[in-house]
């Protein structure tokens, strides 16, 4: 089989390639399934609930519902998007949702639901699309992690962890499945003008004015909302990422990781070469535990 990025040439015979993408009510996955059908995929888009996937569909892809943390609605979708030639060539784990405040009075329930949603609904997504990508020895399985992956933030941790998780899971991952001819990649984006600050800023516990880290955790809010605000420097737009999950989708040789973005790729370096205690530093100048700090 010769490789022709969105189509796969079988003989004479080619087949356009099936992409099945999680979270695409909207954010990163909206823009991922309209810039994947651009690329000549067929894509089966899906989401929790159908009604915000109406617009893909009318654009041509295809709808699927699916909650990550479902196992029915997770084996219904991969069996959706197999049917059309018998493998999903390219599987998007998009869903995540940032989990932000003090570990402290974050409750042991609400984290394990971060990991169900972040983690292991991306685990087991993996796992139900290998089968079929090894039988044809051919696949790609893009992760979206975030430059959240490689640095460390006060008031993030548990969502930090998630994508920590990620990481090793694909340094893993990747080479118990190359020799089958499937790619693991993963992708780390720096902020993007999404509603996931909303998101993030909504999941801080509120544990009332006696909390020990209210000034922390309205600095906190502060913090998230600022990072993904639209027209800061180095702030991403959806279809920035998109760009790059079709470049990792459909070139030859695609990179084990992309940084996307110039705050995903300094975030790197410095964490790199940043002693933590300089690094502890910068973030609590960030972010200050007792004193508010106005960012503007």
């Amino acid at each position: 089989m010769a490789y022709k990025g969105a189509h796969m040439e079988i003989g004479t015979q080619e087949k356009v390639k099936v992409a099945l993408i999680t979270g695409c009510s909207s954010g990163i996955g909206h823009a991922t399934a309209l810039a994947m059908q651009d690329a000549g995929f067929h894509v089966v888009a899906t989401g929790p609930k159908l009604d915000e996937l109406v617009d893909l569909r009318d654009q041509g892809c295809e709808i699927v519902e699916l909650d990550v943390t479902e196992e029915e609605q997770r084996q219904n979708a991969v069996h959706a998007a197999e049917r059309h030639h018998g493998a999903v060539d390219v599987l998007v784990n998009n869903t995540g949702y940032g989990q932000y405040g003090p570990i402290e009075e974050i409750p042991l329930e609400a984290i394990r639901w971060q990991f169900e949603v972040n983690v292991f609904g991306m685990i087991r997504m993996s796992q139900l699309v290998l089968p079929a990508m090894r039988r044809q020895r051919e696949g790609r399985i893009i992760n979206l992690s975030s430059i959240a992956s490689e640095i460390e933030q006060p008031g993030a941790g548990i969502y930090h962890a998630t994508k920590h998780a990620i990481e090793a899971i694909d340094a893993a991952m990747r080479v118990e499945v190359e020799d089958f001819g499937i790619r693991v990649i993963g992708i780390q984006p720096g902020p993007v003008n999404t509603n996931f600050d909303d998101v993030a800023a909504a999941s801080i516990p509120n544990t009332g004015p006696d909390s020990p880290y209210l000034t922390f955790k309205e600095n906190m809010r502060e913090y998230t909302h600022y990072l993904g605000r639209p027209g800061r420097t180095g702030v991403l737009e959806p279809e920035d990422v998109a760009e790059t999950i079709v470049e990792a989708a459909t070139d030859e040789d695609p990179e084990t990781r992309y940084h996307v973005g110039m705050l995903s790729k300094t975030g790197s370096i410095l964490s790199e070469i940043t002693p933590d205690s300089i690094w502890d530093a910068a973030m609590r100048s960030q972010v200050p535990p007792h004193e508010r700090k106005h960012h503007h």
